[in-house]
């Protein structure tokens, strides 16, 4: 019998249904693995807010410790909780197909929603009237900067917890809905009737992609790992990381980055808010696959260019 791959994930029912993914793929290789379950500080305190935590690698960092003492081999996890610059002696194994990169909103009454123009790309709809303040939950600071410039007269609320517990907490409030990630709630199939893609929302970087990592000497593993690896969502994935590197480093900023290849060409749009969501800096690129290595970084620069560097900087001087 050869080795047996032991796979580090999160208890959530999505961190085990994205392990069990990867525990599936190694298989159709003949690669035999078991599933090791880690407890991560991001599951622990339900809390207090992401970006109070220091969010960059929370929910990382236990797997990262136990991948580094050698009580697992690889560990799974949602790509955009994986910080731009790993762990020393741990590296990028796998980038698995992506699914939705969308965010979604989950609502209660379609009735009191309904005017918002929810699904509507851009800027050109009707605004609000002043009695139109809706009560919405997320914890992300990107999809809370986001809204509020949509949406400047609503209440936002935090909200923590796995997906299941996230919810429950909904049907459990007074809000009139809570902003999601649609690969989380559609790979566990719990999508509710009630949700509607957000179009206008940019997701965050790597949204809807899954990373496998190990350590970065054990080449068994490495090449077990290559029989999954997506190359189109690497290289995407990598484009869109290296925008928020070069910005600022960290998920808990409202920076959102797409790349998507279409007919051999690549297109990235991207942006950064101020944390009221009030001020906004986008841009977009576009070239071939071959000379895309560094459009992320170069995207970035010409962001900072165009008056992101104000926004990054009051945001850096905000959280110190």
């Amino acid at each position: 019998m050869g080795k047996v791959i032991r796979i580090g994930t999160r208890e959530s029912q999505l961190a085990v249904w994205q392990a069990t993914q990867v525990q599936q793929l190694l298989l159709q290789y003949n690669f035999q693995s078991e599933l090791v379950y880690i407890k991560s500080e991001g599951d622990i305190d339900l809390q207090t807010p992401l970006y109070e935590m220091g969010v960059q690698g929370i929910f990382t960092k236990s797997l990262d410790i136990a991948l580094l003492s050698n009580k697992i081999d690889i560990a799974v996890h949602s790509m955009k909780d994986v910080p731009t610059q790993m762990a020393k002696g741990i590296i990028q194994a796998a980038v698995l197909k992506r699914a939705s990169y969308k965010d979604l909103l989950v609502y209660k009454d379609y009735s009191i929603i309904s005017n918002w123009h929810l699904s509507e790309a851009g800027n050109n709809f009707p605004p609000l009237a002043s009695g139109d303040g809706g009560i919405i939950a997320t914890s992300s600071i990107r999809r809370k900067a986001q809204w509020l410039n949509r949406y400047p007269n609503h209440i936002l609320e935090n909200l923590r917890g796995n997906v299941n517990t996230r919810l429950k907490k909904v049907a459990q409030s007074n809000w009139h809905g809570a902003i999601f990630a649609a690969a989380g709630l559609e790979r566990i199939g719990l999508r509710p009737q009630k949700s509607i893609e957000l179009d206008w929302m940019l997701p965050a970087p790597a949204q809807g992609a899954i990373m496998v990592v190990c350590r970065e000497a054990d080449v068994f593993c490495l090449e077990a790992c290559a029989t999954m690896h997506d190359a189109a969502t690497a290289l995407c994935t990598k484009v869109e990381r290296d925008f928020l590197r070069t910005l600022l480093g960290g998920c808990s900023t409202p920076i959102s980055a797409l790349a998507e290849i279409k007919n051999e060409t690549l297109y990235f749009k991207g942006n950064i808010f101020s944390l009221d969501g009030k001020e906004k800096v986008e841009v977009e690129m576009n070239c071939s696959q071959e000379e895309a290595v560094d459009l992320g970084v170069k995207a970035a620069n010409e962001l900072l260019t165009k008056g992101g560097s104000a926004i990054a900087n009051n945001i850096r001087n905000a959280s110190k």
